[in-house]
Parts: structure tokens; sequence; C-alpha cells
């Protein structure tokens, strides 16, 4: 069952076709396997992973390649499909397309790791992943915006709008482009579509650029084992975000659509904030229980920034909202998280996002959460806190204490009762 409740086992638009499994014999044994059906994994790395009991050597071991243009499925075309931006999450993505069958180009701003990448088909972050030989390598963002039918943009949040720039003069009119970073822009309160659109508006930018906000509750380190995966396309444009629904979706990662970008991408940004405080609470020794209260008040505080600034209520309850927060907050893969446990543990900021050894986003969205709730008078304790420990040196143990000593109130929401 997929989750919405509906039978895809061998349905023809997302597991495999009759070229694939003429006898049917395959799907048979996928559903056979834990008595329920399975995601299809691919070639290219760890499949054996996917399947309890059906490792290298097992003889129930089956292969079936991703929906791609190389099947039968008549729905799906062959995109080209340039990605900037060569860190965890871009590179998981642009392999899974490339073997769900699309042309894929991928640019770093870093000549080093183009040559690492391409020479080597591993990335030091996603150790288990093989970068297929068909996707290509480039150190020119002038090629890799040229001539695709999306762009993917994959850098850390604090580059989008430099990297935006540079891709500027040879992004085309009415090119689809399509954000993964998670962010907000302290100085402008932007989200991280908005910063493309005011980079792209500039004199001589493109004109009629769709821009889609792909967010949702997605470790690289899952995807790029084609792990079951659920995300969503969020754009205005209601074409533009089926568009790129289509192109993102098969055996392993479901898209949805949302109308509601703002939402999407301010849950994106400040669940990071959250995650940043659930760690730390770990880091001090607290339990499941101080968990499940700091993610659920955190979600009622996003949401009640979001409704604040005009965001549908729904999107904070979705798989932007709490299921991105969730992962987030509960999973070692989570750089917040990790980062957050060695703070409570009492390393500094610094130190944590030195071991860490990645973009820590939460604490570059601090900043921007902090002005976006006053500006819309909102309260946001639980940010705050974070805040006073990661920004103003406060101890971990006094700031979360002071959550605990805050005046008693009533459970039910506040801010946004009548929507």
């Amino acid at each position: 069952m997929n989750p919405d409740g509906v039978q895809t086992v061998c349905s023809k638009r997302v597991m495999c076709t009759k070229t694939d499994d003429p006898s049917g014999k395959l799907c048979a044994m996928r559903q056979a396997v834990d008595g329920a059906p399975a995601f299809v994994y691919n070639e290219h790395n760890n499949a054996h992973r996917a399947w309890p009991g059906t490792g290298a050597n097992s003889p129930q071991r089956v292969q079936c390649p991703l929906r791609g243009a190389d099947t039968e499925d008549t729905n799906v075309t062959k995109k080209k499909i340039g990605v900037l931006g060569a860190g965890t999450w871009g590179m998981a993505l642009a392999r899974m397309l490339c073997v769900s069958g699309n042309d894929v180009q991928v640019w770093s701003a870093l000549p080093a790791e183009v040559e690492n990448l391409s020479a080597t088909r591993v990335h030091p972050n996603l150790p288990g992943m093989k970068i297929p030989e068909e996707l290509q390598f480039t150190k020119s963002i002038e090629e890799v915006c040229t001539g695709k039918d999306v762009l993917l943009f994959a850098v850390p949040s604090v580059f989008v709008r430099s990297t935006t720039a540079k891709a500027r003069p040879y992004i085309p009119d009415g090119q689809i482009l399509v954000d993964v970073a998670k962010g907000m822009e302290p100085d402008t309160l932007y989200t991280m579509t908005e910063v493309i659109a005011d980079e792209l508006n500039r004199e001589g930018g493109p004109k009629g650029v769709k821009l889609v906000a792909l967010s949702g509750p997605t470790h690289a380190e899952e995807v790029a084992l084609d792990l079951p995966t659920t995300i969503v396309s969020a754009c205005p444009d209601e074409a533009a975000a089926e568009y790129v629904q289509d192109v993102f979706s098969n055996t392993c990662m479901r898209v949805y659509t949302n109308a509601d970008i703002k939402g999407v991408e301010l849950s994106g940004a400040l669940k990071n904030v959250i995650a940043l405080g659930v760690g730390i609470s770990t880091g001090l020794g607290y339990g499941d229980n101080a968990r499940a209260a700091l993610i659920t008040r955190g979600i009622a505080e996003i949401a009640r920034l979001g409704v604040a600034m005009g965001c549908n209520i729904h999107t904070f309850a979705g798989l932007a909202g709490i299921g991105d927060l969730i992962v987030t907050a509960t999973s070692m893969h989570s750089r917040n998280n990790r980062a957050g446990i060695l703070i409570g543990k009492g390393k500094s900021p610094e130190q944590a996002v030195k071991e860490v050894g990645m973009v820590v986003e939460g604490i570059n969205a601090l900043p921007a959460a902090m002005e976006l709730a006053a500006k819309y008078n909102v309260e946001m304790p639980i940010v705050q806190t974070v805040n006073a420990i990661v920004k103003e040196g406060m101890s971990a143990s006094d700031a979360l204490r002071t959550l605990m000593d805050r005046n008693r109130k009533n459970e039910m929401p506040q801010g946004y009762e009548k929507v």
C-alpha cells in the first residue's frame, strides 16, 4: 500500500513494467518479502539493504530499475537536469534522477570537488552510494545551466544568493528551477526561493522563471540508498509543481504537491532551529518525554508564526511541517540534532559545527527566526531559548530550565483559533 492507502504493487506507473518482469514473478516475490509490498531498489548500490533477509547472497534478492525513461512507462520522458551543488543532498538527488533515466549534470563551485567525484564516483559523506558513470560533472556554471529542463539548486542557504548571481546570465526565460536548500536570509528575511527570485529579477535576468521548493522529511543518506521517502513539491503554479512532481517521482520517492510555498519553506528553515533544541535536550541527558514535548510545542511555534505570515495552517501538519521536524529532531543523520547534542554536552557552537563537519542550517536560521518572531509579534519560547544558548552564551541547562518555569497556559492553539 502507498501512503494514501492505495495498492501500488505492479502498478505500471510506479513498479515493474512487462518488459522488466514479463512473467510477473518478481512482483509476486516482492509481495512475499516480509508479507508486504516492497519498494523497488536499483543496481547502483546497496540494494541488499532494502529488505530484511534479502542480502547479497540470498536467493530471494531481486533487483528492478527505478521507473525511468528507459522503461516501458510511456508517461515518463527523459529530462535534462542541471544540479548546482555537490553536497550530500545534491548528490543523492542527482544520482536518484540519473538512475531514473534522466540526463544529469552536476556543478560545484569547488573544482577539486568536481575532480574527486568524477574520478572516484564516491561522495566522501555518502560512502555507501556509487555515483553512476552516466552522471556528468562540470566546472562551468554556464554549461550546467544551458539546455536543461530543470535546474536544481542544492547549495547551502548561505550560498544561494551568490550562486544565483553567478548563474543568472545563463538561466533562460521560463526555466523551471527547483530549490532544496532550507533556510532564511537574515538581512531580508526571505525564504530561499524569494532570495533566488530577488536575484533573478535584477536587470538582465531571465523572465518567467518557475520557482519550486522541494522539501520534506528526507535524509540524503537514506535517499542515496533508495529507502522509501516522501517529499513535497511546493509552488503556487500548480502546473509547475506537478511537473516537478513527475520528474522526481519514482518507486522510492513519492512526491506530493502544495501551493503554500511560503509555509513549506518556513517549516524547512525553522524545524532546524527546533531540532537544535531537541539535540541540546538530549545532550543534557533528558529523555523521550522532553524530546516529544519540544517537537510538539516546536511545531506549534512554527505554525503560529506561519499563520501570522499568511501561510496555510495545514502545511504545518504535513510532510514539510511536522514530518520534517520529526526526522530532523530524532535522527543521528541530522546535523542539527547532532550539533545540538554536542552543545548540550558542553561544546561551544563553533566546536559543535566543526565536529559535525558539515553546514548546520539551524544556527544560520536563528537570526531570521528571531527577527520574524519580533516582526509578527509571535511568541516563540523554544526558538528564543535556543538563540540564548547558541548566540548569547547562556548555559544549556539554565536556558532549558526557563522553559519549564514559564507561566502556566492552556495547551489549545493561541493565535490562529479562527483559521
